[in-house]
């Protein structure tokens, strides 16, 4: 417990979350949530797969030189998309079991989905000129088009910035729940595992002719000499 509360990490560390209820409803909750958004894409590629004429949009809808979503992309869409479920309900069940090695692999999505919104970031402070380029190739019925390239590009990108950080601060939050639920469940277990060890020796350590309810010990039976 000293090496807890001495560790760096240890102040980051709470077992309630937003709305004030405990981390693991609220890992929970979060896994049933990104169990709904991956099922509901699911769905949408399953469909797209079955119906191809009415989800491919085609270079000449797009005006580029490209088809926008080909079979293979789909395949590897539904691909990822069964994973992400997988993941996520591992996660819920291992909140809901408590069993900390099933969080493991939602944890590290959530590292990677971080580091790549950190990267785009990035990007976007040190080239913001990327910003227009990909506004130039958007489709000509995009909404808001033209309303968001008329927008002074100094602006855009502190907008898109400030964004950016308001997205990466609850994604930083929704990690530090999902850990502090991971090391509830390890501590949880860890101690349990402690106390019926402790209980079992115990148990064991007790010598069979100490028993206090005769008021008195019992003397070991003397060695035996030969003749």
């Amino acid at each position: 417990a000293a090496e807890m509360l001495s560790s760096p990490w240890a102040r980051f560390y709470s077992n309630s979350c937003c709305l004030c209820c405990h981390v693991r409803t609220g890992t929970i909750i979060l896994g049933v949530w990104y169990l709904i958004i991956n099922s509901v894409v699911l769905l949408i590629l399953l469909s797209a797969l079955t119906d191809p004429d009415q989800y491919h949009l085609t270079s000449a809808e797009l005006g580029g030189e490209f088809e926008f979503m080909d079979d293979a992309n789909m395949c590897i869409a539904t691909a990822i998309s069964l994973l992400m479920i997988l993941i996520c309900a591992m996660a819920t069940y291992g909140a809901y079991k408590q069993h900390a090695a099933w969080i493991i692999p939602f944890f590290c999505y959530q590292i990677f989905d971080f580091a790549l919104n950190t990267l785009v970031a990035i990007s976007v402070l040190v080239y913001p000129s990327t910003i227009q380029d990909y506004l130039r190739q958007l489709p000509s019925n995009f909404p808001y088009k033209e309303e968001i390239m008329s927008v002074n590009p100094t602006c855009l990108v502190v907008i898109i910035l400030l964004f950016i950080s308001i997205i990466l601060a609850f994604k930083g939050y929704l990690i530090s729940c999902v850990w502090n639920c991971y090391r509830y469940i390890n501590g949880r277990n860890n101690s349990d595992v402690l106390v019926y060890i402790t209980t079992n020796d115990t148990a064991v350590l007790l010598p069979p002719y100490d028993d206090p309810a005769n008021g008195a010990a019992k003397d070991p039976p003397p060695p035996y000499v030969s003749a």
